[in-house]
């Protein structure tokens, strides 16, 4: 078959879902209306459409407290999110998986995006472009600052133009639109979906991450693993200066585990990461701090050495409580490992991509970037013999990802759908 492309009209199409996205950001496992919007579209082109506890079977990590889940709730309700699909997305359970089964023998064929947001505030400079334009965050405090606002609308208008080609496309093709990317915690709670099972092969992407505009790393391998812990400290208050040796200080036990756990040494296997981003501890000056609680992540280039320092945190954290006799509670909220993409795959992607007007294809490239939780998908597709790829979209970000001033150039996920439409008649045309 010749190179698809897609007519540049429809990009216009793809601006207007982007900068809706864009406007609602929702965080993970609070995409109720995200969600609800995909769903809809996937059902009404004719899509076989999975959500709620369908689609997240497994344990689900870092889930907001229930005021939240039911405030995020009513959001979606008010800003337009179909009813029929919010009802089966209570309690967080959130993301869609679609299935288009063509009846015909053939391969089953996965492409996974993410569509989560970040919980950060944006900007409102006058050179910011969603500010100029007018399609800034709706819900302040929270931004889509990595890009998965495109992802969804990559995977959507992908959706969409499959359906195009429906007369000559062959065996299955399942569309993951995953919730909960950031923090890591999504992948693995639907990775046991039943719909997974049967994936010969898989395709996840990102857009921008250093890439330059114009080139596609078809696949990668040096995403870290990586874990993220919650840890409360809890002692007992007491008055600083009247009975100071009756408390148990929390804060200073805290400290004491943040200095350690930056002291860990490096691994002599590879790179490691280890990043206290909160500490809050303390009511006032003149009580000793009964309570403290920690957020903290560790990275590692190997699952194995990621294991190492879950060990050492454990060992820290406890051992600095029981310097000032106090109790620590250590809660994972998110996990990710690494996995390589399958070179035979990536060359497979490279073709693809060079049917379209992509400038620089790169067919594999390590790529220490961050972690990404795609790779528990990835990772259950290659042992039940399939095979999966991580591919990089490249952009002109105004800022960079996870910045209140985070932008893309929107033409590029016009691009993107093009390489991956190719991609599936490359497949066929490879069996």
């Amino acid at each position: 078959m010749k190179s698809i492309q897609l007519d540049k009209d429809y990009l216009q199409t793809l601006i207007e879902w982007r900068r809706d996205f864009h406007q609602y950001p929702e965080v993970g496992w609070l995409e109720f209306r995200t969600s609800s919007i995909i769903a809809n579209y996937l059902n009404d082109w004719g899509y076989d459409v999975k959500v709620g506890k369908e689609v997240v079977v497994g344990e689900r990590l870092g889930v907001p407290e229930q005021l939240i889940l039911d405030e995020y709730y009513e959001r979606a309700q008010q800003n337009g999110a179909p009813q029929q699909w919010l009802d089966k997305m209570v309690g967080g359970y959130t993301g869609v998986i679609a299935t288009l089964d063509t009846g015909k023998e053939g391969p089953t064929i996965a492409f996974r995006v993410d569509i989560d947001a970040l919980p950060i505030l944006e900007s409102k400079e006058n050179g910011h472009i969603p500010e100029q334009l007018g399609f800034r965050s709706k819900n302040e405090g929270f931004m889509h600052a990595c890009g998965h606002d495109s992802h969804a609308t990559i995977g959507l208008g992908f959706a969409h133009q499959l359906m195009h080609y429906k007369e000559q496309l062959k065996g299955k093709i399942i569309l993951i639109f995953q919730p909960a990317e950031e923090g890591v915690r999504g992948a693995n709670a639907i990775v046991d979906s039943l719909s997974l099972d049967d994936v010969e092969y898989l395709f996840a992407l990102h857009i921008g991450t250093g890439v330059p505009k114009g080139t596609f790393v078809a696949g990668t391998y040096g995403f870290l693993a990586s874990t993220k812990y919650n840890v409360t400290f809890t002692g007992l208050a007491s008055h600083a200066g009247a009975l100071p040796e009756r408390g148990k200080n929390a804060l200073l036990a805290s400290a004491q585990a943040t200095l350690a756990l930056h002291s860990l040494p490096p691994h002599s296997d590879g790179v490691s990461r280890v990043n206290v981003g909160i500490l809050h501890a303390g009511n006032g000056r003149n009580i000793i701090p009964s309570v403290a609680e920690m957020q903290l992540e560790i990275r590692g280039e190997t699952t194995e050495i990621n294991e190492f320092y879950e060990e050492q945190v454990e060992h820290v954290i406890h051992g600095a409580a029981a310097m000032y006799n106090i109790e620590a509670t250590i809660e994972k909220v998110g996990r990710a490992i690494t996995v390589p993409s399958d070179p035979k795959l990536a060359h497979i992607l490279a073709k693809a991509a060079r049917k379209t007007a992509i400038e620089e294809v790169i067919e594999y490239q390590d790529f220490k970037a961050g972690s990404e939780d795609a790779t528990f998908l990835m990772q259950k597709v290659q042992h039940n013999g399939g095979q999966a790829s991580y591919s990089i979209i490249g952009t002109n970000l105004a800022a960079g990802h996870h910045h209140e001033r985070f932008d893309i150039e929107e033409d590029d996920m016009l691009l993107a759908i093009e390489i991956w439409l190719n991609t599936v008649f490359q497949i066929y045309e490879e069996l």
